[in-house]
């Protein structure tokens, strides 16, 4: 049995993370915060929402094939629980049964019949579960995944399982046929079934003569050949029941790992909507098309620190392959910046984005390239290190990628730095990878907005007259003042932002 709730046509296997890449994005994304809210607690849910999302999915099929679960898991949160709850029962109830003080087939058997009876009782909880809320559920993943539930586990089915159970678990005893091979040694040891006899039928055998032994109980030797036989004719059915409960145990593994998913977006959304915060289905497009558009996006990392909501932006960057923020600093680009990168993540892996509506071109891979504080563990300079990963992260770009740089290459003076990121970001543009690039560097910014040719969009954060930051980013042309005076405004008083009389 396979549950397909997050392929269509394969299990979940976690694939090696990139060294260079993950690390930076999920501190660049601030992803951990999003994935303490999936978690909710559930140490599992936070180790599974993590390799799922970081495995982003190519196809607008594949998406929303997730996309069309995760409706159904909204529309039904008391049922995905509740699956979640059973296999969590399975798996660890599994780890409850003791193995025994030997490899033994007796044990061997005596284990996997105690396993296989608590995976009977957890499959017939989710047939239940088909039968009363199956119908409820519009999306293909999960119509097949109830359908083969009951088509599989029958009532016939059922009944067969815990009656070959109840008899593997020799109450009655132990009938073990062989024949005799070279040198009148045993060969062909096969357990049989016991025959269901009546008190009759019993009396009456008892009373005919026929042929038997006994071992005295200071037999060591005996007890220990009998034994032998005893095993020899139970191994090949421990054998064949140990694979059936690994069988078993697996699929609620997986059933585990899959539903977790959904339950961490049941959770991260239920955090989301209870702040007041909006929540879309987002629209994939194929990757060769520039598509970037979206309405009230912001950053949810941030909106799950904040008391109140957090502050929506609208973009506009279809057809653009270049979209540069400039402005002051606290004005809301970096958070902007993220809310681009954890959108375009979110949809990616099939669940909801953090904004009232999102439509993006799929992109092979997603990279970051965040200013980094200098600490103590830096072995070089801060510009040695960031064209260090700068080289790491063009080594793995390809056709169609999209990278977020935020003020990158600001570690030097403004004229080196704006040459630097010039080149790069150039570089980057002929071989086919979209760039976001939040900068306060005036000159790099000015070079491309004077060589502006219609696929490049330039924005700032809104500023009012007064001096007062909306947060909100905002078409615009780069402008050559970082408004110091409101910073100086702030620290010595209002008064003192004006000038004096000459």
């Amino acid at each position: 049995m396979k549950a397909f709730l997050l392929y269509r046509d394969r299990d979940f296997e976690p694939v090696p993370e990139a060294a260079a890449a993950v690390p930076a994005l999920v501190q660049d994304l601030e992803l951990g915060a999003l994935w303490a809210a999936m978690a909710a607690g559930d140490g599992f849910v936070a180790d599974t929402v993590r390799p799922v999302m970081l495995a982003s999915l190519t196809s607008a099929d594949d998406i929303a094939y997730r996309q069309q679960i995760l409706a159904d898991a909204v529309a039904q949160p008391a049922v995905i629980r509740r699956l979640y709850d059973i296999a969590v029962a399975a798996v660890t109830g599994e780890r409850k049964i003791f193995f025994g003080l030997s490899n033994s087939p007796e044990s061997l058997l005596y284990r996997s019949v105690q396993l296989l009876q608590m995976f009977s009782e957890r499959l017939r909880e989710l047939r239940a579960v088909a039968d009363t809320d199956g119908d409820r559920f519009q999306s293909q993943g999960f119509r097949r995944f109830f359908a083969m539930i009951t088509e599989e586990l029958d009532d016939t089915y059922l009944k067969a399982v815990d009656d070959q159970l109840k008899e593997l678990s020799l109450a009655r005893g132990t009938v073990i046929s062989a024949g005799l091979g070279r040198g009148n040694k045993g060969t062909g040891y096969v357990l049989r079934e016991q025959p269901d006899q009546g008190w009759r039928e019993r009396w009456s055998r008892g009373a005919k003569a026929g042929f038997g032994f006994t071992i005295a109980d200071s037999d060591e030797a005996g007890q220990q050949a009998l034994s032998d036989l005893r095993s020899r004719g139970l191994n090949s059915v421990a054998s064949a029941l140990a694979q059936a409960g690994d069988h078993i145990h697996a699929f609620f593994t997986m059933l585990r790992s899959e539903v977790a998913f959904y339950l961490g977006a049941l959770n991260l959304r239920d955090a989301l909507t209870a702040a007041g915060e909006p929540v879309c289905v987002p629209e994939p497009v194929p990757g060769d098309e520039l598509v970037l558009s979206a309405r009230g996006l912001y950053d949810p990392s941030l909106s799950l620190r904040l008391a109140g909501r957090a502050v929506g932006n609208d973009l506009a960057a279809d057809g653009k392959r270049l979209v540069l923020v400039t402005g002051a600093n606290q004005g809301g680009k970096s958070t902007f910046l993220r809310s681009v990168g954890l959108a375009q993540l979110m949809m990616q892996c099939g669940l909801f984005a953090a904004a009232e509506s999102f439509t993006a071109s799929i992109t092979p891979g997603l990279f970051t390239h965040f200013r980094r504080e200098e600490d103590a563990s830096m072995r070089q300079g801060k510009l040695d290190e960031e064209l260090s990963r700068m080289h790491d992260i063009a080594g793995q770009l390809t056709v169609g990628s999209l990278l977020l740089a935020n003020e990158s290459f600001a570690a030097t003076n403004e004229q080196e730095g704006s040459q630097i990121g010039r080149q790069i970001v150039r570089a980057l543009l002929d071989s086919g990878v979209r760039v976001i690039y939040v900068t306060h560097l005036y000159d790099l910014a000015r070079g491309f907005y004077a060589d502006r040719d219609g696929r490049d969009l330039f924005l700032r954060p809104e500023r009012h007259d007064d001096g007062e930051r909306t947060f909100k980013v905002r078409p615009g042309e780069p402008l050559s003042t970082s408004y110091g005076l409101d910073l100086y405004g702030r620290i010595f008083g209002p008064d003192q932002s004006q000038p004096g009389p000459s």
